[in-house]
């Protein structure tokens, strides 16, 4: 059974105990201290070997090969790390973009594997376990909706909103977060899949039309999100894959797109990476999301990788409820609650993370 790969869909999916002796096998020696100069080369060294080993494979379809080595990247990379990427040379950029580009080609290869394994039982959605990190994916959509929760609520006190129609784009052959929110979370809300690749959609549909609800509460688009347009502002929530847009000009491009046509006070969620995780993932930053209000920044320093930005759609249009003393911006039935502490780490309320192992996406996220 395969275990570790630097994605949004299984990075992050380390069991404690395996998060333990990575920690302690990744401890830097005494002259090496987290930060400095030395640490950091040894860093960037260590990558740029994996980087090589990892671009000579014949094919990075799940095998023994792909597998260590991926999971040698994530030992490399999920220590805490104050190295920023973006003032490295431009040789070692362009080495970074190329490996993010190579984990989201393994990241689909896996999908497609499972995807694949589960369409073969009459009711794929009941088997979701044969997945070897379900448990670890609840756990994420959890982290999520709880993130989202704390934005997306009544003005009617101990009244409970959820949004109608949330968007996935990204969506891939095995679109577990859409699933798993759809089953225990939004339970009567609809999900709208996006993805570039047919065939991809097609694996993903093959695994809800046989249940009876969610084959009627999610759909499956193929299509390239920058042709789709007034579509868009029929969401409440949209999600934004990690690996959609794997170089940050084109995943601004697709944010630029999104705040054009996205409804006034809607809610983008999206992952970002920061320090040494920035190897792995693109970094979104606050200035990238043009058109946008960022709510909250999480930056994990543990054994989550992906940090989590959640942003609401700007607009001089929002209705604003002047006899509510919170001010509270509304679209549909719900509002969206001003942050109280913009960019702030999720402790200041309960921090969610704080109960889990784990993060997702992965996404796949992140």
């Amino acid at each position: 059974m395969y275990t570790t790969y630097p994605n949004s869909f299984f990075l992050s999916l380390l069991d404690p105990c395996q998060l333990d002796r990575i920690f302690s096998f990744c401890s830097f020696p005494n002259h090496l201290t987290m930060g400095s100069p030395h640490a950091e080369a040894s860093l960037v060294d260590k990558v740029c070997q994996i980087y090589t080993k990892i671009s000579k494979l014949e094919t990075l379809k799940p095998s023994k090969d792909v597998n260590s080595l991926f999971t040698e990247l994530v030992v490399a990379c999920i220590p805490p790390s104050s190295i920023n990427v973006a003032t490295l040379p431009q040789t070692i950029q362009e080495t970074r973009s190329k490996l993010i580009k190579l984990c989201g080609e393994a990241e689909g290869h896996l999908e497609a594997h499972f995807s694949t394994l589960l369409a073969s039982f009459s009711n794929p959605l009941h088997h979701l376990d044969v997945f070897p990190y379900y448990n670890n994916y609840l756990k994420l959509s959890q982290l999520e909706f709880d993130i989202l929760n704390r934005h997306y609520s009544s003005d009617q006190p101990d009244t409970v909103v959820v949004p109608k129609r949330v968007a996935f784009i990204g969506s891939g052959p095995l679109p577990l977060t859409s699933i798993v929110l759809a089953s225990h979370h939004l339970k009567n809300t609809e999900f709208h899949n996006y993805d570039i690749d047919h065939s991809a959609n097609s694996m993903a549909s093959c695994l809800v039309s046989p249940d009876p609800d969610l084959s009627q509460r999610m759909f499956f688009h193929s299509t390239d999100i920058m042709e789709v347009t007034d579509e868009l502002n029929k969401y409440d929530v949209v999600f934004l894959a990690a690996l959609v847009g794997m170089d940050i000009n084109d995943k601004v491009k697709v944010i630029e797109h999104l705040a054009k046509y996205m409804a006034p006070g809607a809610v983008l969620m999206l992952r970002s990476a920061h320090g040494a995780r920035a190897f792995l993932y693109p970094v979104v930053e606050p200035e990238d999301l043009q058109g946008f209000e960022v709510l909250d920044i999480f930056h994990p320093q543990d054994e989550v990788i992906n940090s989590v930005v959640i942003a609401r759609k700007d607009s001089l249009s929002l209705e604003v409820d002047h006899d509510d003393q919170d001010h509270h911006h509304k679209i549909g039935n719900g509002s969206f609650l001003p942050s109280t502490c913009k960019y702030c780490d999720f402790q200041a309320f309960n921090n969610p993370l704080n109960k889990m192992n784990i993060i997702e996406d992965l996404a796949m996220e992140e």
